[in-house]
């Protein structure tokens, strides 16, 4: 009875194994506000599922809330790897409802502001808690070197969590990839305009090869 009790449980845990590497991969879609995450996400569920994720905007902290879209398969040189595409809110320091103040009423402005400080926490929560890899990105025509973007890379690095920088919006005239290259050596870069769809054959690439 003993040796086939060991036996199920062997069993047991190498299906458990099997099903479990077969799950799709959590991949949280980070970055300061307005750097083009929901418009990359929305390229990348609509070219492999036909549907979009979130609503996109040039009003900062339009996202949020994490969004999810689960099931995406990208096949690309001979490598398939599903994923769950998670698009975080844009996370900063501080949100100002003084920001939002040309665009809608005050109250409306104050409380877009407090659901934008919520939608950070959750943000920090995912990324401490809930993915397995993170696509990082970043305005290419903005100075990546900030306090959020050094402590998000920090705390991504500190939970080894794979992790490619897309160094968005090139098709703007003040588009500097090699600025993003230099302030983050140790993770590769890939310029793309996920407005534009530009370079997202590469995107795709990196995406299978890195999380598959």
């Amino acid at each position: 009875m003993g040796l086939f009790t060991e036996l199920k449980d062997s069993i047991s845990r190498v299906t458990d194994r099997l099903f479990s590497e077969q799950e799709p991969k959590r991949i949280g879609i980070y970055g300061p506000p307005n750097a083009g995450k929901t418009t990359l996400a929305n390229r990348i569920a609509r070219d492999w599922t036909g549907d979009a994720i979130g609503t996109e905007s040039h009003v900062p902290h339009e996202t949020r809330r994490a969004r999810r879209k689960e099931n995406v398969e990208i096949e690309r040189n001979g490598k398939t790897v599903t994923i769950d595409i998670v698009d975080t809110p844009g996370v900063t320091t501080k949100v100002d409802y003084e920001e939002f103040t040309d665009e809608m009423e005050e109250d409306d402005a104050i409380r877009r502001s407090r659901e934008a400080t919520e939608g950070v926490a959750e943000a920090m929560h995912w990324l401490r808690e809930d993915v397995d890899g993170v696509i990082y990105v970043l305005d290419s025509a903005e100075d990546p070197i900030t306090q959020v973007n050094t402590m998000l890379i920090g705390i991504i690095e500190s939970r080894d969590l794979p992790v490619l920088i897309f160094a968005n919006k090139i098709d703007l005239d003040d588009s500097s990839v090699k600025r993003i290259e230099d302030a983050f050596p140790q993770h590769k870069t890939i310029p793309l305009s996920a407005k534009e769809g530009e370079n997202m054959d590469e995107v795709y690439e990196n995406i299978a090869e890195y999380f598959g």
